[in-house]
């Protein structure tokens, strides 16, 4: 896999593991790594022999949330920089791959933002989640859109607004993480998680997904003609063809 500065990148087997690295900032996100990512996201988009991406930090931290150093004093701050991190978030909702975050230590902020941008979601029990940007000035991003999905209106408030610190159990609790486990076996139930997820179909994975987004959104009706469409795409693929022809051994 190709080497970049602010995130490392290995693979095993049918697993791209990307752990977020910029120790002398305790992970906080630049220009550099939105970049990075939005290039990475796009090779394995395509890329037919990956299946899953893993998201994690490393050195003990997940994420510090946004780097603002990357805002100049000499000049009124540009929007554009987080128009495109908020591109790069949509790419890496929509990849055509099972996503894992993966999670250890501080959470914060746009770290934040990522591990509700994909699939699956653990943690080992000392990582702290908050989303600090209201208190300091700013918004956090689409997790305004975003949060709320997964835990309700009255929460999602609770923790944008305030900018209150959750530990790990209270994630579970409310539906943000899918498993926290002790440190010592992090590792174990992340290889243990990535494994339950395989094998699927990648048009099943992206028709699924993307009826789940478009729930809130839609009447009954309108979203019942869309399942009609995406449910007849999958039962038209090879995949399937395959489930029927093992359905009848007898020819």
């Amino acid at each position: 896999m190709k080497q970049y500065k602010t995130i490392k990148v290995s693979k095993e087997g049918n697993v791209v593991t990307v752990a977020i690295h910029r120790p002398d900032a305790s992970n906080a996100i630049n220009m550099q790594m939105v970049n990075e990512f939005s290039e990475l996201i796009d090779l394995i988009d395509e890329a037919s022999d990956v299946s899953v991406l893993v998201l994690r930090g490393s050195g003990g931290i997940f994420c510090s949330g946004m780097d603002l150093r990357e805002f100049s004093l000499d000049k009124p701050p540009d929007i554009y920089g987080l128009q495109k991190w908020e591109q790069m978030c949509r790419q890496l909702e929509n990849l055509n791959k099972f996503t894992v975050a993966a999670i250890e230590g501080d959470c914060i902020g746009g770290g934040f933002q990522m591990v509700l941008l994909c699939d699956a979601r653990i943690a080992e029990n000392r990582a702290v989640f908050q989303f600090d940007e209201v208190k300091r000035g700013f918004l956090p991003g689409m997790a305004t859109f975003r949060l709320a999905r997964y835990i309700g209106v009255g929460r999602a408030k609770n923790l944008i607004l305030t900018g209150k610190k959750m530990r790990a159990a209270q994630a579970v609790d409310w539906g943000i993480l899918d498993h926290v486990c002790e440190q010592v076996k992090f590792e174990e139930t992340l290889a243990q998680t990535v494994n339950n997820l395989l094998p699927f179909h990648p048009d099943a994975l992206a028709m699924s997904r993307r009826l789940i987004h478009e729930s809130f959104n839609n009447s009954y009706e309108n979203f019942f003609g869309h399942f009609l469409a995406a449910q007849d795409r999958c039962i038209k693929s090879d995949v399937f063809r395959k489930l029927i022809v093992k359905a009848h051994p007898e020819g």
